[in-house]
């Protein structure tokens, strides 16, 4: 298993709607050695207090109520440029798109752990 490349514990904000997900999501990156808050939806993870440190979001797109990008750009409008990576089941071309342009790489579901990681570290020595 690949494990967080960083000697500080950076944090990772996980916004899934799905329960089973968020809990394997959550494991699989605690024993890597991220220190994980989740979230259920986009508003649970905008009512939050401002993120701070080190940290990346890993956020479904389809969500209840906003979507994943609008709540990355949600976050980002109010916070600054925080590393995300976008998870969702076979992106449509014009989501790829918006993703890029936001920075925020796909990651398509069914999710593996070392990838997932990978992303993460990936968008945090960018």
């Amino acid at each position: 298993m690949v494990v967080s490349t960083s000697p500080v514990a950076t944090r990772v904000l996980i916004v899934d709607d799905d329960d089973a997900v968020r809990r394997g999501l959550e494991f699989a990156l605690d024993v890597a050695g991220f220190a994980v808050e989740t979230f259920a939806s986009g508003e649970a993870l905008l009512a939050r207090a401002p993120p701070r440190g080190r940290l990346c979001m890993l956020i479904d797109e389809r969500l209840p109520g906003i979507s994943g990008l609008e709540t990355l750009r949600q976050v980002r409008a109010r916070h600054g440029m925080i590393p995300a990576v976008l998870v969702t089941t076979h992106p449509p071309l014009s989501l790829r798109e918006a993703a890029a342009a936001a920075h925020a790489p796909i990651l398509e579901k069914p999710l593996i752990a070392d990838q997932v990681i990978e992303a993460i570290n990936a968008q945090l020595d960018s």
